[in-house]
């Protein structure tokens, strides 16, 4: 895609937030996108973000387990950015309005306490960069009509983002074993998904790494005080007004929101 064609996808995304109406699958205008074309219209909708005042808080990792890399025909994640508007307080009234096709899911936040940036990042880097840990939901949405999305459409399309509910309550990551955290996932006061932590590449801290080996090539270091999301324990779950969503994950605690 050249520059004109980026710019034209990410002001056709960036519609569909104003508006409220998705859009047709970008794929479907350009059927020879590629990841990194994908990848230059999510960073052009960023930039046009900041230069309108946003700030870049943190990075969301998704398409973390095998099942959703097989439905999407990828052999590796994706990633998106996670700016200051997207975050939301828990147990205070969210408004689905604000949203297109809002789904919900439960993850382990990882919060830096310094720098990251690859490559050659380990699993020991990662481990001491985090500051704490904190159960969180994070809201997926997409602008695209339907869900009817392929690999590129949802990497233009900021990883699906929406936003993120953090819980309370910080444990360190030398506490917890991430891989077996069992979580139990609630809406309406009913169990709707269960799973491991596992589910995440292994263990959540892969996907940390993963995350710095991929973005520092780009110029993108991870920085102190940011929020790192890993991808899904479960199943995302799809939510309307009266919705509250519970997450309960081992030894972390749980983190709500509500839906009005």
């Amino acid at each position: 895609m050249d520059e004109e064609a980026v710019r034209a996808a990410a002001k056709q995304l960036s519609g569909a937030y104003a508006s409220g109406t998705p859009i047709a699958p970008l794929i479907r205008a350009h059927p020879d996108a590629d990841v990194g074309d994908a990848y230059r219209i999510q960073r052009e909708q960023l930039r046009q973000w900041c230069a309108d005042g946003a700030l870049v808080k943190g990075h969301k990792v998704g398409l973390t387990s095998a099942a959703m890399q097989e439905q999407m025909g990828v052999d590796q994640p994706d990633h998106g950015h996670l700016v200051d508007g997207m975050f939301h307080t828990e147990q205070q009234p969210i408004h689905t309005a604000q949203y297109l096709q809002p789904r919900i899911e439960p993850e382990v936040a990882f919060v830096l306490s310094r720098p990251l940036s690859g490559p050659g990042v380990t699993a020991a880097d990662a481990i001491r960069a985090v500051e704490f840990c904190l159960p969180a939901l994070e809201i997926v949405d997409s602008r695209i009509e339907d869900w009817n999305i392929s690999i590129v459409d949802t990497i233009a399309d900021n990883a699906s983002s929406g936003g993120v509910v953090l819980g309370s309550r910080p444990s360190p990551l030398s506490a917890l074993d991430l891989r077996k955290a069992a979580c139990t996932l609630y809406s309406r006061g009913s169990q709707v998904a269960t799973g491991l932590g596992g589910a995440v590449l292994g263990s959540p801290v892969n996907a940390l790494v993963w995350l710095a080996n991929t973005v520092g090539p780009l110029g993108i270091e991870l920085q102190p005080g940011q929020v790192v999301l890993p991808g899904s324990i479960t199943r995302a779950i799809p939510v309307q007004p009266g919705d509250t969503v519970v997450a309960d994950i081992a030894e972390l605690g749980d983190v709500t929101a509500v839906f009005s």
